[in-house]
């Protein structure tokens, strides 16, 4: 983003008699002054500092910091960043050391990408990506940056400091997809199914499953999904999915290979504590909070089905642009799966779990594309995306901030 574009953020400390004398300037991508300011990994946290020497006795040193920790509900901030700078110490000062007036001082500080994090046993260390800023409301977890402000009394004198949160958005990019379907996007024609292009499918494990029919007679189903490979994308597109529904039952084939009766959700999973980086987690932990935050929807696909009743359906799920991305950092890590649960249809019941997936596959959400691709939707026009009752719609990082973390403070310590 060019230079011109940026805002510009103030925030101000008042003395006792509501007179300014400590004034914070920040720039960043934020698209208003009056949200908190946003930054990018390859950001700098760049602004300047003014202090009324006049207002302020026994300065010492001016300082400016970024902070960043993991809080979980009822458990201390665990801190996973600092970074900090002097912008004017008195013993470093050229003659004359007295300052007085206003003063104004630029800074520039560069988040790293990557960050060394001990592991479980205290002993190992693991580098990992910086994760972006997370806070929603009545979330167990948060992850909170701030820059603080602080002027240095010395001993028996307090500090005093001006802070304000920030956004901290890493960009991530999903994988490249595999070229029948990047040029399926590009030229604006088909996807071509598994079947034809078995390299850019991930075909999942059967599902089989048996119900009654009208409460006159059991059958049995089979269900096969197929997700595009790679398996990351952008928040904002649309994940390609077909199904192939089989059955020696075409009453159940006519009830259940319809788009309604088919069942599949993007689940969004936050693992807390000692799990957060393991590959494993149960879904029933007390540290592991799950809620659907998409479902797909599908219509007859235009590919045959090899073999007779059979019934192929094309779909996709869209990946809500305000959905936060993935990410793996200790003590806390968002993750995202693929899940199909029994299918729902009048006439058909079965003995089946209705909230127990039946298979699942992990996925990767990103903040954006991968380099030169548009994916596209492929829904036919009139079909929309469905409202299911459970959807669980987490805004985005500005609109839902937690004002506990997310705070402009100006009188409180770090």
């Amino acid at each position: 983003m060019p230079h011109a574009e940026m805002i510009e953020h103030k925030y101000h400390l008042q003395d006792s008699k509501s007179v300014a004398w400590l004034w914070l300037t920040l720039k960043s991508r934020a698209k208003a002054a009056t949200q908190l300011p946003l930054y990018y990994d390859a950001d700098p946290i760049a602004g300047a500092i003014e202090v009324n020497f006049d207002k302020a006795s026994g300065v010492k040193r001016v300082s400016i910091a970024v902070v960043a920790g993991v809080t979980a509900v009822g458990q201390e901030d665990v801190r996973f960043l600092e970074i900090s700078r002097d912008v004017w110490n008195a013993k470093t000062t050229p003659p004359p050391a007295k300052a007085a007036g206003r003063q104004l001082w630029q800074f520039s500080l560069a988040l790293p990408s990557e960050i060394s994090m001990p592991g479980q046993r205290k002993t190992l260390s693991t580098m990992y990506k910086l994760p972006p800023s997370f806070s929603e409301r009545a979330s167990p977890v948060y992850i909170d940056y701030r820059v603080v402000a602080t002027v240095h009394r010395g001993l028996f004198k307090s500090n005093q400091t001006l802070s304000t949160g920030l956004v901290f958005l890493p960009v991530s990019r999903s994988e490249a997809p595999p070229p029948l379907r990047e040029a399926a996007y590009r030229d604006g024609t088909a996807l071509i199914g598994p079947d034809g292009d078995p390299e850019g499918w991930n075909v999942l494990p059967p599902a089989k499953f048996t119900g009654a029919l009208f409460n006159t007679r059991q059958v049995e189903l089979q269900c096969v999904v197929a997700v595009a490979k790679p398996l990351s994308f952008a928040r904002g597109s649309a994940i390609p999915l077909f199904v192939t529904i089989s059955s020696t039952d075409e009453q159940a084939l006519d009830l259940l290979a319809s788009p309604g009766a088919v069942k599949i959700y993007l689940i969004r999973y936050r693992v807390l504590g000692t799990h957060a980086t393991e590959d494993k987690y149960s879904d029933h932990s007390s540290h592991v909070f799950h809620e659907r935050v998409g479902a797909a929807y599908f219509w007859p696909s235009t590919e045959r089905a090899s073999g007779d009743r059979v019934r192929m359906m094309q779909g996709e799920l869209n990946v809500e642009v305000s959905s936060k991305p993935s990410f793996i950092f200790p003590e806390f890590s968002l993750r995202y799966k693929l899940a199909l649960f029994p299918p729902h249809a009048p006439g058909f019941s079965s003995k089946l779990t209705a909230d127990k997936p039946l298979v699942v596959e992990e996925v990767t959400v990103t903040t954006a594309e991968a380099a030169g691709v548009y994916s596209r939707s492929y829904a036919p026009p009139g079909y929309m995306q469905p409202v299911d009752p459970d959807y669980n719609n987490t805004v985005g990082y500005l609109e839902n901030g937690n004002q506990r973390f997310m705070h402009h403070g100006g009188h409180g310590g770090i």
